[in-house]
């Protein structure tokens, strides 16, 4: 199975996965976290950790809830960003 691939990932992928010798780095790379932030990456890496360890169906799906969210919202700020660049103007918190 090559862990890379585009077809959509599902719970059912994911428990195959955690069978792997390399389960955390598979899953991580189907989850796409390289595409995060730094800290949701951080954080993505440790919930598969515990799922490989211990997870179950739901655990999974839970999972790839959460990556899909952390994905869309450095995706979110990253367009923000470039727009705001774009018009030349700097955000101010």
């Amino acid at each position: 199975m090559n862990p890379i691939d585009s077809s959509e990932i599902t719970a059912q992928t994911l428990l195959d996965l955690r069978k792997e010798n390399d389960a955390l780095r598979l899953i991580t790379e189907k989850l796409r976290v390289k595409e995060m932030g730094p800290a949701d990456h951080i954080r993505t890496k440790h919930v598969v950790k515990l799922f490989v360890e211990n997870g179950d169906v739901k655990a999974a799906e839970a999972l790839i809830l959460q990556a899909r969210e952390r994905i869309a919202d450095t995706q979110a700020v990253t367009n923000t960003m470039t727009e705001t660049q774009q018009r030349g103007t700097r955000i101010t918190a």
